[in-house]
């Protein structure tokens, strides 16, 4: 007898994705990035219950006591179907979608098997260096930003100052801002959302080379999940914040010393990805609403087939009311 066809959760995943944006997109621009946050996270996890697979979140809204839904270690889905880890993030840039600017993505990730994603524990912020295909295998996270630099323009075969890097702009990066405007390359500062600047080094169309600085740990998760599809790589590190961010790293056995390569983060060859913009930017256009409906723009990605795949999709918010009311009373 042959062997059963391997499901492709692809098309289920981008459903999730793009109902998590659309409920955040209704509070683009209105101030209110808790709200923004919320109605993501209220879509996400009613169509996550509804899929066939067994799921456990590695990387969610936090923790139980904190997060009521989509907390770090809660089983979802309908218990049948594929053993998964599940990393999640509703709106990766709530800032961003409540001022109205650019660049926010709703985005869900699954890696199969239980345990195939590194769970970061109390530690939300990491070191990281990430590059699409070209420069994959190139970069090392413990040597000079001027070397890194140095090795990307080569692999592509550029002048480093024809680079530009994407960076995080907060105070805690400014060692690295410094150094790339040293070493000569341009730089894309991003107010919020690296797992898309983290996805757009792996995008000709973006013109950017390579994220750097410090940024959130299930940001690097996220991201490994997106550049193993794309075949790029990220190289991470933890990064305590203080001396209690270093006792409690000791406390829970987390190696600080240790740098977390893509395969580290997300170990298994079968890895699915899904995000649609919130509001539009450089990579996925925004939710854009017009009379009685909605429409998004997402990317759909798997390792084990390498086949990404952009969708624009056009909603009927009323039809979908009835049936999301049907599905789920």
């Amino acid at each position: 007898m042959a062997e059963p066809v391997e499901r492709n959760l692809g098309l289920d995943l981008v459903r999730v994705t793009e109902t998590a944006a659309m409920g955040a997109a209704r509070w683009m621009g209105r101030g209110d990035k808790e709200a923004a946050d919320q109605a993501a996270v209220d879509g996400m996890r009613a169509h996550l219950s509804t899929i066939d697979i067994e799921g456990e979140v590695i990387i969610g809204e936090g923790e139980k006591d904190n997060a009521p839904m989509l907390y770090n270690g809660e089983k979802v889905g309908t218990g049948e179907g594929m053993p998964v880890d599940v990393a999640v993030d509703p709106v990766d840039g709530t800032t961003l979608t409540a001022a109205g600017m650019p660049g926010a993505i709703a985005v869900i990730a699954l890696s199969a098997g239980h345990g195939s994603m590194y769970a970061p524990g109390s530690l939300v912020y990491m070191d990281k260096i990430a590059v699409g295909p070209e420069a994959a295998g190139v970069i090392d996270l413990e040597a000079p930003v001027e070397h890194n630099l140095q090795q990307v323009a080569k692999a592509k075969g550029e002048d480093v100052k024809d680079l530009r890097a994407v960076i995080l702009d907060r105070p805690r990066n400014q060692r690295y801002i410094d150094a790339v405007r040293k070493a000569g390359a341009r730089i894309r500062l991003i107010q919020d959302g690296d797992v898309a600047g983290s996805i757009a080094t792996a995008q000709q169309k973006t013109d950017l080379d390579i994220l750097l600085g410090i940024g959130g740990s299930p940001e690097a998760v996220l991201s490994a999940a997106a550049l193993k599809c794309m075949g790029g790589e990220i190289q991470c590190r933890l990064w305590p914040r203080d001396h209690a961010e270093t006792r409690l790293a000791e406390f829970e056995e987390l190696d600080l010393n240790q740098v977390l390569g893509t395969d580290e983060l997300v170990s298994s060859d079968n890895v699915f990805f899904a995000a649609t913009g919130v509001t539009g930017g450089e990579y996925l256009k925004g939710v854009d609403f017009y009379g009685g409906g909605a429409s998004t723009h997402s990317v759909i990605m798997r390792s084990k087939t390498g086949s990404i795949r952009y969708m624009d999709a056009f909603h009927d918010l009323t039809k979908l009311r009835s049936i999301a009311s049907n599905v789920l009373d």
